[in-house]
C-alpha cells in the first residue's frame, strides 16, 4: 500500500507537467484545427531560459526561503515572457501565412519549426545535458512501514507540492479565462466559425496569436517545473515531452482543457506505475497502448465532444 501511494504521488506530479504542455496543444487545435508540433520545443526553450536565469541569479539551495520564492517568481516571469515571444513569432511568421492553405502545409511547417528550434538550442547551448543542483528540497513524511529490508517511507517533497499546486491554480485560471472573459468568448467563437466571428467584429488574427502566446506561457511554466523536478535538461527533451503531451491531449479529448489535464494525469500515472511494477523499458508502449484502446471505444477521447458536421 505504501509503495502504491508513493508511486501515485510521483505519477500525479509527472502527469501535471504533461497536462500543462497538453493544454497548449488543445488550445491551438481547438481554434484553428492545427497540431503545433513545435509546442514541445517551446517547452524546451522555457526550460533553458529558466536555467540561464537561475544561473545568472546564483540561486542555490542555501538561498533563504523568501529570496528563493522571489527569485523563482522572477525566473518564471522571464521564462513566460520570452517563451511567449517565441510562440507569437512562430505563429506570425510560420503559421499565419499558411492558414488558408491545404491542411498538410501547416503540419509540415510545424515539424520543420520543431527541428529548427532543436538545432538552434543545440548550437547555442551545446549538445550535452545541463544539470541543475536542487533548489527546493525537503518534504513531508506521510507513511512509514517497517520491513525486513528496512523502513519504507512515503514522502511528498516540496517541489512535488509546488508542481501540483501550480498546475491546479493555472488550470482553474485558464478555465475561467475561457469561460468568463471576452477573450474566452472570442476564442470559442473562432473555434466554431472563424468567418462568422470576423463578421461579428472579432479580430481573428489577434485571438489566434493570443492563444499561441497563452500556450507558450504554459509551456514555459512546465519547463521550469521540469527543470526543478528532474534537475537536468537537454535540447531533445522538447520532442519526447511534446509527443507525450500530444498523446495526453488526444487521450483526454483534444480541444478540451479539462480533457488535456486528465489525459496528462493518465499518461503520467501509466508511465509511473508501469515503471514501478513492470519493466521501465516498456512504459512508453503502455502509454501509447492505452491511447489506442481509448480511441477504439471513444474516438473523441475521454472528455472530448463528437464533431457535428454542418450541412
Amino acid at each position: 500500500m505504501e509503495y502504491f501511494v508513493q508511486q501515485l504521488i510521483n505519477g500525479v506530479t509527472l502527469g501535471s507537467i504533461y497536462g500543462l504542455i497538453a493544454i497548449g496543444y488543445t488550445m491551438v487545435y481547438g481554434i484553428i484545427g492545427m497540431i503545433n508540433f513545435a509546442h514541445g520545443d517551446i517547452f524546451m526553450v522555457g526550460a533553458f531560459i529558466s536555467l540561464i536565469v537561475i544561473t545568472a541569479l546564483g540561486l542555490t539551495v542555501s538561498t533563504g526561503l523568501g529570496l528563493t520564492f522571489v527569485a523563482l517568481i522572477l525566473v518564471l516571469v522571464c521564462a513566460m515572457i520570452i517563451a511567449s515571444a517565441y510562440g507569437w513569432t512562430l505563429e506570425r511568421l510560420a503559421y499565419r501565412p499558411l492558414r488558408g492553405s491545404f491542411r498538410l502545409a501547416p503540419l509540415i511547417t510545424a515539424i520543420g519549426v520543431s527541428i529548427v528550434l532543436q538545432n538552434y538550442i543545440q548550437i547555442a547551448q551545446g549538445a550535452r545535458v545541463k544539470p541543475l543542483q536542487p533548489i527546493i528540497t525537503d518534504g513531508y513524511t506521510l507513511m512509514t512501514k517497517t520491513t525486513e529490508a528496512g523502513e519504507f517511507v512515503v514522502q511528498i517533497s516540496n517541489i512535488q507540492i509546488l508542481i501540483i499546486s501550480v498546475t491546479v491554480i493555472l488550470m482553474a485560471v485558464f478555465s475561467l479565462i475561457i469561460a468568463k472573459t471576452s477573450l474566452g468568448r472570442s476564442q470559442r467563437a473562432c473555434e466554431q466559425d472563424q468567418k462568422m466571428a470576423s463578421l461579428l467584429g472579432i479580430n481573428v488574427d489577434k485571438t489566434i496569436s493570443t492563444t499561441f502566446v497563452m500556450g507558450a506561457a504554459l509551456a514555459a511554466v512546465a519547463g521550469l517545473m521540469f527543470l526543478l523536478y528532474y534537475g537536468v535538461i537537454d535540447f531533445f527533451i522538447g520532442f519526447v515531452a511534446g509527443v507525450k503531451a500530444f498523446t495526453a491531449a488526444v487521450l483526454g479529448g483534444i480541444g478540451s482543457l479539462p480533457g488535456a489535464m486528465l489525459g496528462g494525469l493518465v499518461i503520467g500515472l501509466i508511465e509511473t506505475f508501469w515503471s514501478a511494477y513492470f519493466s521501465v523499458e516498456y512504459k512508453d508502449v503502455a502509454a501509447f497502448a492505452m491511447l489506442a484502446i481509448v480511441l477504439i471505444f471513444l474516438p473523441q477521447g475521454l472528455l472530448g465532444k463528437p464533431e457535428v458536421e454542418k450541412v
